[in-house]
């Protein structure tokens, strides 16, 4: 007869799990033999346990199965939360198995409890704790199906003596199969098109829930002759060879996308949530495609909204749309983003601060002659394979991806792009390498992100994930940093103290590479990506790197001016003191 612990991680394996991640003790302590006698299932015992949940999470998005990460009793339970958010943000189906008590001390205030059901309650959309074995597989079955199905976080809480008790039942669990896609409501479709016909001017806006539909996508955008802004996510599957795409908007855009938004007479959104209200266009028909109807409408006014799946959607519209003779209003717009593409080439050059113009601005906002976060992006865009995974901690390495990395081939995306977590970049990456340990997988790490949660580096050098960790070192949380000085704010608490990072790599056991010279770092990001393990390339990037969003306020140039102003008055200050 089978222990709980032995039923739960057999079931896992026969579900294709392939890796769980955590860190082990007491409660789990079952769990963990279960996994060490289990030759389908690999443990990656990480340094703390936001890296499992991040982790965890990125395998979930890459492969679409089920991730799982483990947090003993008490504190390493709540030390998953900020991964586990953001499993919940992205919609990805994660299986958290949480340490407790012995179940005798239940409500006892015993060392280290906590109710762990009313801890996730707001993260989980499924959260039990197993009290008696033969709730067991029962439980468990609850637990994945709602986390599969419903594409969000379950949290199944198992006390140490529950995990090593024997199961006195031997039913087999039973996992449901994922929905089917929703097909459209055919006279939705007829409005739809109607809509679409009648405007002069379309533009699309795009998201990752359109990846799948690419063909269709690039067939709409041409029956339409319509510019295509993509969110950030949606780079993935829909940037490379597409001749209708203008970059992204928001905080990460380019004049063009706006351009694309403002002179256009209706809006076609496509498997999109982008949530920056803002940087949607005013007085616009807006027509949304999404499989979740709860979306529809909650960014901005919508005209009719279209409950399916991109997929299914588009193929039903197609035939409906009359294609559109004008290609000004495409043109007009592609032409304003291959302007601004070459403006940003030239920034990202390796001689950019000798051509006059570059000693110019560099007067201003580079005087100790450091890297240029473009180059940095550029390069790794260059050298990096057709195949590579990049993650993106939030901020703005998250910027100079967005503008400089191409998601050709077949390169996939990760970041914590609706959480907003610092840190998530190299525990992502982790993760992804896990699943496949032959492909390139590259992280572009902030120097406060990689630092938060540094002890990690052990665990790649530990289970031979072999990363490329990319450290945009400016020695600043340079998001917050630009966020102070829009305001009109100097900056303030945003410097950060670091080491050597590319040293403190190497006393972990990681390759480290620390480039000071532009003219370095063509050949190190090779020397990197040729690298047969993990490796972290330490650059030295300059902080006063200006990067603002294509719709800036009146008020925030003032802010920035006036922040500049306060920034040389402290500093001439400072010196004289």
């Amino acid at each position: 007869m089978s222990t709980v612990a032995e039923t739960i991680i057999e079931a896992l394996v026969g579900l294709g799990v392939k890796t769980v991640w955590g860190v082990v003790g007491d409660a789990l302590n079952p769990l963990t033999d279960a996994i060490r006698r289990e030759d389908g299932l690999e443990w990656i015992g990480v340094r703390h346990e936001e890296v499992a949940a991040f982790a965890a999470g990125a395998q979930s998005q890459l492969t679409g199965t089920l991730g799982v990460c483990m947090g003993t009793v008490g504190p390493g339970s709540i030390h998953l939360l900020n991964g586990l958010y953001d499993a919940k943000k992205s919609s990805t189906a994660l299986l958290a198995i949480c340490g407790q008590v012995p179940s005798e001390e239940i409500g006892s205030d015993f060392f280290q409890e906590i109710n762990n059901d009313r801890l996730f309650a707001d993260v989980a959309l499924y959260t039990q704790t197993v009290t008696h074995p033969s709730q067991m597989p029962y439980l468990l079955e609850q637990a994945i199906n709602a986390a599969m199905t419903l594409r969000g976080v379950a949290v199944l809480t198992i006390p140490g003596d529950i995990g090593s008790a024997a199961s006195p039942n031997d039913a087999q669990p039973h996992f449901v199969d994922v929905a089917q896609p929703a097909a459209p409501d055919p006279g939705v479709i007829r409005d739809a098109a109607q809509l679409l016909n009648e405007a002069a001017k379309v533009t699309l806006l795009v998201g990752m829930g359109a990846r799948g539909a690419r063909e269709a996508v690039l067939e709409v955008a041409r029956k339409l002759a319509a510019p295509m802004v993509l969110t950030l996510k949606a780079k993935e599957g829909l940037e490379a060879n597409n001749p209708y795409q203008v970059g992204q908007s928001g905080l990460i855009g380019n004049p063009a996308a706006q351009h694309a938004f403002g002179s256009c007479e209706a809006l076609l959104m496509i498997g999109t949530d982008f949530p920056y209200r803002d940087s949607y266009p005013e007085g616009k028909t807006v027509i949304q495609i999404d499989s979740n109807g709860a979306v529809i409408g909650r960014r901005t006014n919508v005209g009719l909204g279209v409950v399916g799946d991109s997929q299914l959607t588009l193929a039903a519209l197609l035939p409906a749309l009359v294609e559109k003779k004008s290609q000004t209003h495409l043109a007009d717009a592609r032409e304003k983003y291959q302007a601004w593409t070459q403006r940003q080439a030239k920034l990202a050059e390796p001689d950019y601060d000798s051509t006059l113009v570059g000693r110019a601005r560099t007067v201003l906002d580079n005087p100790g002659a450091l890297i240029r976060p473009e180059a940095v992006a550029a390069a790794v865009d260059r050298h990096a394979a057709s195949d590579a995974i990049f993650t993106s901690d939030t901020g703005m390495s998250t910027v100079w991806l967005a503008r400089f990395v191409t998601m050709r081939g077949t390169r996939r995306l990760l970041g914590s792009f609706n959480l907003g977590s610092m840190a998530n970049a190299m525990p992502q990456a982790l993760g992804a390498s896990a699943v496949d340990r032959s492909r390139e997988v590259i992280a572009f790490c902030g120097d406060g992100g990689l630092t938060m949660l540094l002890g990690d580096l052990l665990t790649a050098v530990a289970y031979n994930l072999p990363v490329k960790l990319v450290v945009f070192n400016n020695g600043r949380l340079g998001m917050v940093k630009l966020e102070q000085e829009q305001g009109g704010l100097p900056e303030f608490g945003t410097i950060l103290a670091n080491p050597d990072l590319a040293l403190v790599a190497r006393s972990c056991g990681l390759h480290g590479i620390r480039v000071e010279d532009a003219n370095d770092l063509d050949a190190a990001v090779q020397e990197a990506m040729r690298h047969d393990g993990p490796v972290l390339l330490d650059v030295l990037t300059n902080p006063q790197e200006i990067s603002v969003p294509p719709q800036t306020t009146a008020g925030q140039a003032w802010g920035f001016a006036i922040a500049k102003l306060k920034e040389g008055m402290r500093s001439v200050g400072d010196s004289e003191s």
